[in-house]
């Protein structure tokens, strides 16, 4: 059952990729799926574990992450960050497929979606309390490069206030104009980069970026606000199928202009 589904999503994904390219909507819709994965860094839900994930990757202690031994971090941070990519990816493959077999002929389904991403953006502000829990993966992969990625994918297949509604929004968005599920997965990758490039940067200036990691703790408040804001406009687009006909207008207008035969 499994296995014809996996194969449908992958052949189509395939498909899908060659494709993106001649995709003008993505021109916008790329840039605010990275967006939502930098909220997602700089939420008290990740940038406040960073130099826990940083230790546990590694296998260094605080006072050797402070030395910066980038011969060491960077490669695991690399590895963690793939781990959470791979899930994120085939989550939109997936989702991208499953969307396509229910869209039919109507956009009812954008349109629902859109209401959903509010709903998440309200609750990634604080207004929903209940949607405030936690449900992670309880697993612990071993410490240093080997559990690394299997960290990273752990951290994927978990929900986290800050980073699920963020995500659902992205795999929604994705849906608006889709006609492959290499949209999805492409637009989780813009998210992925968007989240996975600052703990990169951070790899690189350990020491630097743990301070900075600590000023931007106090504007915490303000970024879940804002992002909050984000998901809600976003939502509210896609409810009264703006985004949509926004995203179908950029379609149609990047192939005129940059596919017709000369």
């Amino acid at each position: 059952m499994l296995h014809p589904l996996l194969g449908a999503v992958g052949a189509s994904a395939g498909n899908g990729f060659a494709e993106l390219v001649r995709d003008g909507s993505l021109l916008v819709a790329a840039p605010v799926a990275a967006l939502a994965g930098l909220v997602s860094f700089l939420s008290p839900c990740v940038l406040p574990l960073v130099p826990g994930y940083l230790g546990y990757v590694t296998g260094l202690s605080g006072e050797e992450l402070d030395s910066g031994r980038k011969s060491r971090v960077v490669p695991a941070v690399a590895l963690f960050v793939l781990g959470f990519s791979a899930v994120f990816v085939l989550a939109g493959a997936v989702f991208g497929q499953v969307f396509l077999w229910l869209k039919g002929e109507g956009d009812w389904i954008v349109r629902l979606l859109g209401v959903l991403v509010m709903v998440l953006g309200l609750g990634f502000m604080g207004v929903i309390p209940w949607l405030q829990g936690e449900a992670k993966v309880r697993w612990q992969p071993p410490r240093g490069l080997i559990g690394a990625p299997l960290l990273g994918a752990t951290f994927g297949l978990g929900w986290a206030p800050c980073i699920g509604p963020t995500l659902a929004a992205v795999l929604a968005m994705s849906s608006a104009g889709s006609t492959d599920p290499g949209r999805g997965a492409f637009l989780a990758l813009a998210y992925c980069l968007g989240l996975g490039v600052p703990f990169i940067v951070i790899a690189f200036g350990v020491r630097r970026g743990l301070a900075r990691i600590r000023a931007l703790r106090r504007h915490r408040a303000a970024i879940m606000r804002a992002g909050g804001v984000l998901l809600v406009l976003l939502g509210l687009l896609m409810a009264l199928g703006w985004w949509t006909d926004w995203m179908n207008a950029l379609q149609n207008w990047f192939v005129s202009e940059y596919t017709a035969p000369i």
